[in-house]
């Protein structure tokens, strides 16, 4: 079956069956790991015309290698993309996008609720570089359109946002952005293809930390970006060939690997976390959760409008602060205390001191981030186990 016929059907069996085919030469099912640095060239004109773009296919695997491009490609057509870009992490996704956009004394309008690692990179590392970032509350549109500049060349958003989970209209800030000349990016990591497409909600990029559900195994690191071929081109040739946030032939392998088991770990993941969500929202020493799915959530309405499901992260804050989240993180036993999230496993943590921890007291407030936030990635266990669990911790506060 074509890529074309393929489109028309269901996501589960397009991540199965892909945007390929059985490799050419073998006939193998599943793409070869091509862990090789170099290509042979059979002429010196054949090298001149790789490297100059007249011709395509392989020199270096920091420019380009199979196996990744295999991966590439599978991502494009997941996410409706023209063209994909994979990098070592997702942090590299993130520097390569916004350096293929913005230049020196450009300017970038960012959601103020953002991972703490794309936080500190906007606070601290590119206004060394003279790029000026801007960070609003993108909850609301009109904040976005506020700090919109002549320079302003990309607009920024996490969609649901880390660790609050929090959402950006994608539609309304992507239409604001297309109106100054600016592109929209949105990191779709906690949403993933399955439940969210921005591009077809206006953005112009989207982002993954594929270490995190498009991986599902928490066994590498990696980023990928999709867009159009002129921003993917671009991004390749002028940024990460030069920064040389290549990822492993390994590493591309085994996300897609990941994602042949994509839709039915989302779903898996989604159904406990909805179960956890409401678990915690009934009980006494919860003050709050955040939950898109739940009716309580602030933009449930939007959630629904441009999300097909909720995913497997739930955070919430315990009644007596940081102190008392601290000691139900520190009596858990079936869950794991450790940061990243889209493991098979759950994962709990406290983003004001682990991995929002770049963000300063003040800054925590005003994005609205309790410091007794605690955050779980619920796993694919049975979820009667993970409630158990969450049970007995919450007796020794």
């Amino acid at each position: 079956m074509t890529a074309d016929e393929l489109r028309s059907k269901h996501f589960a069996t397009l991540c199965v069956h892909g945007a390929g085919e059985p490799d050419k030469e073998t006939g193998a099912l599943n793409p070869p790991i091509y862990q090789s640095s170099t290509f042979a060239m059979h002429t010196a004109q054949e090298g001149a015309e790789l490297f100059s773009g007249e011709r395509e296919g392989y020199v270096y695997t920091r420019i380009g290698n199979p196996t990744t491009a295999a991966l590439e490609k599978e991502m494009a057509f997941l996410e409706k993309g023209e063209k994909a870009l994979a990098l070592a992490s997702g942090m590299a996704a993130a520097t390569t996008a916004v350096l293929a956009v913005a230049s020196a004394g450009d300017s970038v309008v960012a959601s103020n609720c953002l991972y703490g690692g794309t936080h500190k990179l906007f606070k601290d590392l590119l206004p060394r570089l003279n790029i000026e970032v801007i960070e609003v509350d993108a909850t609301d549109p009109k904040n976005i359109k506020k700090a919109m500049k002549p320079n302003t060349k990309l607009v920024y958003l996490e969609s649901p946002a880390n660790p609050t989970l929090s959402l950006n209209d994608i539609e309304a800030c992507s239409a604001i952005a297309k109106k100054h000349g600016a592109l929209t990016l949105v990191d779709n990591t906690f949403a993933t293809p399955y439940y969210q497409c921005p591009l077809e909600l206006g953005a112009d990029i989207v982002l993954h930390s594929a270490t995190k559900y498009i991986s599902g195994h928490g066994d590498t690191i990696a980023g990928i970006l999709i867009g159009s071929a002129e921003f993917i081109n671009h991004a390749r040739g002028e940024i990460m060939r030069d920064l040389g946030g290549c990822i492993s032939p390994f590493n591309s392998w085994l996300l897609l690997r990941g994602l042949k088991t994509l839709p039915v770990r989302v779903e898996k993941h989604s159904f406990n976390g909805m179960r956890v969500a409401k678990y915690l929202s009934f009980h006494p020493k919860i003050k709050t959760v955040w939950y898109p799915g739940l009716h309580t959530h602030p933009q449930h309405e939007l959630a629904k409008k441009q999300m097909s499901g909720f995913g497997g992260i739930v955070a919430f804050e315990v009644k007596g602060g940081r102190k008392a989240g601290e000691k139900l993180i520190n009596n858990v036993k079936l869950m794991t205390i450790a940061v990243s999230l889209g493991d098979v496993d759950t994962l709990i943590q406290m983003p004001s001191s682990m991995t929002h921890s770049t963000y300063s007291a003040e800054e925590l407030k005003e994005v609205g981030i309790p410091e007794g936030l605690v955050r779980i990635s619920v796993g694919i266990e049975h979820y009667h186990d993970i409630l158990e669990d969450l049970s007995q911790a919450l007796t020794k506060i």
